[in-house]
């Protein structure tokens, strides 16, 4: 047995009550039975009012024998069909319907097929194939550049004489280059001084804590400055510097390089 409706059980009872005062009333009660019925049929679903009538004519041994007369004795009888229906009725949803969940909602909505991205990979394929392609375009960079480029060892250093150009190493070419063109207090100090105080500040400047470059435009920005900056000042001092450390066009001069 299914269970009644708190609001089918109440306007069950609202039926018997004004079929019971209709033996008083009988004129009264006839026109009230319109009410009823045309509130039974605006409010009670179809689907129940077929219900409710295939109940009532099954118990009635399969007869269609109709209620006559008013909409209350219907409305009594359709809460008594409901009330007597069979043992094991199919349960139903709103409108009628007997679908189960899983076959309403689809599974892309409660099912999270996509992947979490990551932003940690592993060292091996990953970083060692990343860096052995490295290496070896290094290893082939140098020997190519040694089949064209000579190196010969030099002499012992002689004190008494000069080389001309007279290179720093490569690593302070770059001072080298500034210390021709500025003041060696500007050149010495002053440029490499501001440089160095702008990247102790890159921290306090940028404090995003996250790892991906797209995040970090600012420290990458001045770091790349800085990098290439350096990088262009010392590829001048070492292969457009000659004689005097004049500036020169090594495919017509020469390079004056050493290491």
């Amino acid at each position: 047995m299914t269970e009644i409706p708190e609001h089918l059980r109440k306007r069950a009872e609202e039926a018997r009550a004004k079929a019971a005062s209709k033996d008083e009333a009988p004129a009264a009660a006839e026109a009230a039975s319109d009410a009823p019925q045309s509130e039974a049929a605006s409010k009670i679903p179809a689907h129940l009012l077929e219900r409710s009538k295939a109940a009532k004519s099954k118990a009635d041994g399969g007869g269609a024998v109709e209620a006559a007369g008013t909409a209350a004795p219907a409305a009594a009888g359709a809460a008594t069909a409901v009330a007597a229906a069979p043992a094991a009725p199919v349960a139903t949803g709103p409108g009628g319907h007997t679908q189960r969940l899983l076959t309403v909602v689809k599974s892309g909505s409660i099912q999270d097929v996509k992947a979490v991205p990551q932003d940690k990979v592993h060292t091996w394929p990953h970083l060692l194939v990343v860096e052995f392609v490295c290496a070896l375009f290094v290893l082939a960079f140098i020997l190519i550049f040694s089949v064209f480029v000579n190196a010969p060892l030099l002499e012992l250093a002689n004190f008494n004489e000069t080389p001309n150009p007279s290179k720093a190493p490569w690593y302070f070419l770059g001072l080298q280059e500034l210390l021709t063109m500025f003041h060696p207090m500007v050149a010495g100090v002053t440029i490499p001084g501001m440089g160095m105080f702008l990247l102790i500040l890159a921290p306090y400047i940028d404090k995003n804590p996250s790892m991906k470059p797209e995040d970090r435009k600012f420290a990458i920005s001045l770091q790349t400055v800085h990098l290439m900056y350096w990088a262009v000042l010392v590829m001048i001092g070492s292969f457009f510097r000659g004689p005097g450390f004049n500036f020169i066009m090594p495919w017509s001069d020469g390079l004056f390089f050493e290491f």
